[in-house]
């Protein structure tokens, strides 16, 4: 498009944040760019008006005698004058008045005093960019305030990347709620604890129930007791739905044997039952020598057996507490003494909570996709279009994770002293799953459904609903990127001619010992030769950012809030033979009063979503026509995707509701 010479006049819309000190009361000044000319510098003032508050929207009139039919970039600058000068940007808009042409420009940054910002209408690769020496100029910036680190507490070597120091820009615009509903976590477990209770020792079971207020709720998981049936469904539908695999053979290390479970396989031999694919393990071996917070702790790392009978119910039928077969720790059946194959259940949740707490949600979301982000934003300049595709879903990501830091994984935080494992505990398994976490196995849902041989749709037909509705969303998200990508990667060499994408591969593969992220499993080991590698490793992202958070997170309160089913903290010993264990014992293993309490406030904060559902972006990037509408098409699918799992739901007996499109924040911001 071209430019004149005739006047001009322009309105400028500017939406300031809502961040804390957001609003400011000092003087901005923007120039327009087009091709080859540019507006002298305006003022952005309106009279009589208390111009850039806090989550406000202002317009402006300004008038040149440059008449732009395309305005390709601003310029914008901040004085340092009046009592509040902080302001937080999230973007401008430009109409042109003469043929109402608006061109967007998103900023979502803070706008520091005496410094110049360019911000680009068009959406380019860096070796497109008209504009490349200020694109290079920025991104060095950018590279100086975003570093990696791996945190240097002997505790925490070894653990994932993460940014060094919190960049303002990251900061949340709710921080101080979020700030003082983290921190006040203990205070109010505290006055919960003062309020509700007569004695710290449970009474009977029945008085556990006094601790569900209607400041709680009820949880979910808490309406079943000593259950075979809810016990399987939380393989398939809860924290940790992506541990079962086909058992296609029978451990060495595992005492179970063919008489031990005859009465358990509906007439069937186990041959029988495996070459049904009915029957199922889980095997928590990485949780063997694991730490715990004190010596008088226990921390079990079992495996478990489970049948799916005819009435397509996923049975337990088989717990071996620990990992060597011997005298002391037998397998544990349904038709041992009723609280006897009770504590061996909960023993075996107690290690599938601190693996769902270590990896499946801390480890795997949090912190891995922490390390991402902040490669992202050290690589990818704000025109480039995959920055504009992740950056709505890295939302407040390192703000929860440096917040969680010091309220929640902490030494003597709520983690450390409410666990068994204590972050001792933790951090050594995460060590551990760092060596063999995979982004295009583990990372990749349908990759990882058919390395545990249960991604045939056949198989837990009717009850592995996390993972039915899962792939919905992972194809309508791989489909999304697939046309995203497409349409800046169609030419020949394109790809390989990114040197920004190429250098964020490189930094996402490059080992944390060298100040890389030392991602495993990057396609092409980082280095992009195809689209299709580049699809497969922003939609594991994009999923994982999303839907896998939202699934290893929001039901969290149902279940940790039921502690006769999953307890994170128990004491005593496990079980070491079939004697009968009393009612009175288990009384005494779950957690006491207070640190219930404790794990309840905790979980049901976490449990909350503050922010967008998935395709309704926070920040808004993508600015594109043809960019925009694939993200149209985007929603559409996820209505679609919405419509049929509240039908199965409907007829589910159990309805799976935490990967409806509507409950999946975009990011982990929680």
């Amino acid at each position: 498009m071209g430019s004149g010479i005739s006047k001009a006049s322009y309105t400028i819309t500017v939406k300031t944040g809502d961040q804390k000190g957001s609003g400011t009361d000092v003087n901005v000044y923007i120039i327009l760019h087009g091709k080859g000319v540019q507006t002298n510098e305006c003022k952005l003032d309106n009279f009589f008006k208390n111009d850039f508050e806090r989550g406000e929207v202002d317009r402006f009139s300004i008038d040149s005698e440059v008449n732009m039919s395309e305005v390709q970039r601003i310029e914008l600058r901040r004085d340092n004058c009046g009592l509040y000068s902080n302001w937080y940007l999230d973007w401008i808009e430009v109409t042109n008045k003469k043929n109402s042409i608006t061109f967007i420009f998103p900023a979502m940054k803070w706008i520091k005093a005496n410094s110049r910002y360019f911000f680009n209408h068009h959406t380019c690769l860096p070796q497109d960019d008209l504009f490349l020496e200020t694109r290079k100029l920025e991104l060095q910036a950018m590279q100086a305030e975003y570093q990696l680190q791996v945190k240097t507490t002997p505790d925490m070597a070894g653990l994932p990347a993460q940014v060094k120091t919190l960049p303002e820009d990251e900061k949340f615009s709710f921080h101080y709620e979020a700030n003082f509903a983290l921190e006040g976590i203990t205070l109010k477990a505290e006055s919960f604890k003062l309020t509700l209770m007569n004695k710290c020792e449970w009474q009977d079971f029945e008085d556990v129930k006094t601790v569900y207020t209607k400041a709680f709720g009820v949880p979910e998981s808490s309406k079943y007791f000593n259950d075979d049936a809810h016990f399987g469904r939380q393989r398939l539908s809860s924290l940790n739905s992506l541990l079962i695999e086909l058992c296609t053979t029978i451990p060495q290390k595992f005492g179970v044997t063919e008489d031990m479970i005859k009465p358990f396989l509906e007439g069937k031999t186990m041959s029988q039952a495996m070459d049904g694919k009915k029957l199922f393990i889980v095997d928590l071996a990485i949780l063997e020598g694991c730490p715990t917070k004190h010596d008088y702790l226990v921390m079990t790392c079992p495996l478990a057996l489970f049948y799916f009978n005819d009435d397509k119910k996923l049975m337990p039928i088989a717990i071996q507490l620990f990992q060597q077969k011997g005298p002391t720790n037998p397998v544990f059946l349904p038709s041992d003494p009723e609280y006897t194959w009770m504590s061996a259940k909960m023993w075996y949740s107690l290690a599938d909570s601190t693996y769902h707490q270590a990896l499946t949600h801390l480890n795997y979301t949090h912190l891995m996709m922490e390390g991402i982000s902040v490669a992202t934003k050290r690589h990818l300049a704000l025109p480039h279009p995959i920055l504009k595709l992740l950056d709505p879903h890295f939302l407040y990501l390192m703000a929860i994770d440096s917040l969680a830091l010091v309220a929640l994984i902490n030494d003597g935080g709520i983690i450390d002293t409410n666990s068994n494992a204590g972050i001792k505990g933790h951090f050594d398994i995460m060590r551990k799953s760092m060596l063999f976490w995979k982004l295009d196995l583990h990372g990749t849902l349908p990759e990882d459904l058919k390395s545990r041989g249960v991604l045939d749709p056949s198989i837990l037909a009717g009850a592995y609903h996390m993972r039915d509705d899962a792939l919905l969303l992972y194809d309508a998200i791989k489909t999304y990127v697939e046309k995203y990508v497409l349409l800046y990667y169609s030419t020949e060499g394109s790809l390989d001619a990114d040197y920004e994408l190429q250098n964020w591969g490189a930094e996402l593969v490059k080992s944390r010992d060298d100040g890389g992220v030392g991602i495993l499993g990057v396609p092409g080991n980082g280095k992009f030769k195809t689209t299709d590698q580049l699809v497969i490793t922003l939609t594991a992202i994009i999923y994982t950012c999303s839907a896998g958070h939202a699934a290893a997170n929001f039901p969290q309160y149902d279940e940790y809030g039921a502690p006769f089913n999953y307890p994170y903290y128990l004491s005593g010993v496990p079980p070491k033979d079939k004697s009968p264990v009393t009612k009175e014992t288990i009384l005494k293993t779950i957690p006491s009063r207070d640190k219930l309490l404790q794990i309840m406030t905790v979980t049901k904060v976490l449990s909350e979503k503050a922010t967008k559902s998935l395709g309704d972006f926070e920040k808004q990037f993508i600015v594109d026509p043809k960019a925009v509408k694939v993200v149209e098409e985007f929603r559409q699918s996820l209505r679609e995707v919405g419509k049929t799992i509240e039908s199965r739901n409907k007829k589910r007996k159990y309805p799976y509701d935490w990967l409806l499109p509507k409950s999946i924040p975009n990011a982990i911001s929680i």
